[in-house]
Formats: structure tokens, C-alpha cells, sequence
């Protein structure tokens, strides 16, 4: 078969499987009915995944790469577009992911509650998660060089804050359904515009 062939199978089996997901859950899931969503026997489908978690680990690899591009761009961008700009790019990709991949990051609550519970796979998702922070810091330590935050600053604090944000995005956005992009980035500009107090204590 050719290599066309065999990667629209394999998101044959990922497109069945995220079906799965959303409409019965991770643990509710089995293979059978990955099987049967796909159409396909049980040897076709372990042709490409050995395992539930497998399939799990390619979805949410698929969404990452999409989304890493995004926070490349933006660490890579100089002078460095202001943290409520940055935080609503990558929210607005985070929809479209959703509105594209059916559903993803519905999934993601999912996938973070499998983590707290599966060594494995929660190591799988430290691995996937740590470059996407990464980004993010490298992002702070950019505005910080440009004078955008304090030279005191602490760049990794600042990234696994940007970090914090995007989870609370998608749960509201799943569970409300009433925040935007538009609304993390209006938000977080208002929060900028805080005239700063008395300094931190140590």
C-alpha cells in the first residue's frame, strides 16, 4: 500500500477514536468500539496502535504540533507581540484546532484526568507539555529583553503562568461556552493596565 494510503487509514482510526472519546469518554472507550467506529478489523487497526493509549498519545500529538508552530512563531518574533496578543493567537488556535481535528480539545480534560491516573501516559504528557512551556518562557525572557516586562523579572515564573492560562480557557469554553479569544486577550490587557502597589515580599 502506499504511504498516502496508509496515513489516511491512519487518521481513519484517529477520527473513530476521537468520535469515541467525545461521545462516551476515555475510560468508557474500549478498542471494540474503536473497531467498529472505524469500520475496520481489530488487525487493521493494531497495524497502526498497539493500544488505547497509543491512539490517545497520537491525538494529542497531532494538536500539539499544530499548536507548538503557533508559539515558535510567536517566540521567535521580535520586537514580541504583548502577552495578551500572544495568549489570544494561541487561544484562537486552540478553537480552531477544536473546530477542525472534531472536537480535540474537548478531549483535553480527559487526557489530563487519564494523566493524574496512568503513570505512563502522565509521563508522556510531561514530555509533551515541558516544550510548550519551554516556549513560553523563551517568549517572557524576549519581553523581558525588550523592556516589556521588569528586568527582575522572572522569565520561567512568567511562562508557566502564560502556560496556566490556556487550561481555563478550554474549560470554560467547553463547560460556559461564553469566552473567546477575544475575551482571554481583552482580559489580560485590562490585568496589564493594573497600576502597580507595594512590591512583592520576599
Amino acid at each position: 500500500m502506499s504511504e498516502e494510503h496508509l496515513e489516511r487509514r491512519r487518521q481513519q482510526i484517529l477520527d473513530a477514536a476521537r468520535a469515541c472519546f467525545i461521545r462516551k469518554g476515555f475510560h468508557e472507550t474500549s478498542m471494540q468500539d474503536i473497531f467498529a467506529e472505524a469500520n475496520l478489523s481489530a488487525g487493521a487497526v493494531y497495524r497502526y496502535f498497539k493500544s488505547k493509549t497509543e491512539i490517545v498519545e497520537a491525538i494529542a500529538a497531532e494538536a500539539l504540533s499544530v499548536l507548538g508552530a503557533v508559539l515558535h512563531e510567536i517566540a521567535a518574533e521580535q520586537p514580541p507581540p504583548s502577552p495578551d496578543e500572544a495568549v489570544e493567537r494561541v487561544a484562537t488556535k486552540v478553537v480552531e484546532i477544536g473546530e477542525s481535528h472534531l472536537g480535540t480539545f474537548v478531549l483535553a480534560p480527559h487526557a489530563w484526568a487519564l494523566a493524574m491516573r496512568d503513570a505512563g501516559f502522565k509521563e508522556y504528557v510531561q514530555g509533551a507539555m515541558a516544550p510548550v512551556r519551554a516556549l513560553w518562557t523563551t517568549y517572557a525572557e524576549n519581553l523581558r529583553d525588550a523592556g516589556r516586562i521588569p528586568q527582575d523579572a522572572d522569565p520561567d515564573a512568567v511562562g508557566r503562568t502564560l502556560l496556566a492560562l490556556l487550561p481555563g480557557f478550554i474549560i470554560q469554553r467547553g463547560i460556559l461556552g461564553d469566552v473567546s479569544p477575544e475575551t482571554l486577550g481583552e482580559g489580560l490587557h485590562a490585568l496589564m493596565s493594573v497600576a502597580p502597589t507595594s512590591a512583592r515580599p520576599s
